[in-house]
């Protein structure tokens, strides 16, 4: 789950954009990116913001022009994440396959209404 949502002129860097985050009802976090680990010019880890609505449900925003954030859907909790996040391995066997299948199956309508729900709050703010 990820958008693209283009931003007010007045919200052009991720310090911005997380001074008006952190007066939403939501915790609200600028951490760096350990979901994909990104780099930025300088060859350092990129960071994002986390705006976390409970231990499970999360999303991240990072810029990916001047005025346009992409937003994706995250487990926050880094122990959640190795249980209920998605496998990066490039080999799995049967078992992991049909484990990932089922905690998808159950997992994805509430983390869907999170993602909107979250999504909704920064288009409220920031577009």
């Amino acid at each position: 789950m990820e958008n693209l949502i283009r931003l007010k002129p007045n919200y052009t860097n991720l310090d911005a954009l997380y001074e008006l985050l952190k007066s939403s009802s939501y915790e609200c976090s600028k951490e760096y990116d350990t979901w994909e680990h990104r780099a930025d010019s300088s060859g350092q880890m990129s960071q994002c913001i986390v705006l976390k609505k409970s231990g499970m449900h999360a999303v991240k925003l990072f810029f990916v022009n001047e005025n346009t954030v992409k937003i994706n859907y995250i487990i926050p909790n880094k122990l959640m994440n190795v249980y209920f996040g998605k496998s990066v391995k490039a080999r799995r066997n049967i078992l992991e396959v049909i484990a990932g299948a089922i905690k998808q199956a159950i997992l994805v309508k509430s983390q869907q209404q999170a993602f909107e729900e979250l999504e909704g709050e920064i288009k409220n703010l920031a577009a």
